[in-house]
């Protein structure tokens, strides 16, 4: 099975719920990596402001945060070859490139991960960061 790690810019919260304002495109993403997991995909995400060494240690990333910078992030890469910058790769496109096929989750099965329920409060306990 292919390895895909998936490179974003620093962040204080990978699901997008933090502060007031929610951010969507990390809202599906957690939800498509997390069904991802769940089905055995080998991914992963790397926070810039959690795990630096994820791109230091890697040539490709390193070389691309030399060229591009973080403005170009996130950067999708599988098995060493990136396949997409600027933006998170669709639900269709996770699938493809872990070898899963078309996926049959819906976006009432996103909600049952809990990734929307946080908004009341904020989440971690209020401190506006996840």
């Amino acid at each position: 099975m292919p390895t895909i790690h998936i490179y974003e810019a620093a962040l204080c919260c990978d699901t997008g719920v933090c502060g007031v304002d929610v951010d969507q495109s990390l809202v599906t993403v957690t939800a498509d990596v997390r069904s991802l997991q769940e089905l055995g995909a080998d991914i992963t995400r790397h926070n810039l402001a959690n795990d630096p060494t994820a791109f230091t240690g890697d040539e490709t990333v390193r070389a691309f945060m030399h060229t591009v910078g973080s403005k170009g992030l996130p950067l999708t890469v599988v098995d060493g070859v990136t396949v997409a910058t600027g933006a998170y790769p669709t639900k269709e496109a996770l699938h493809d490139l872990a070898g899963l096929g078309t996926p049959a989750t819906t976006s009432a099965e996103r909600l049952d991960l809990g990734l929307t329920q946080k908004t009341a409060g904020g989440c971690c306990g209020g401190t506006g960061c996840c």
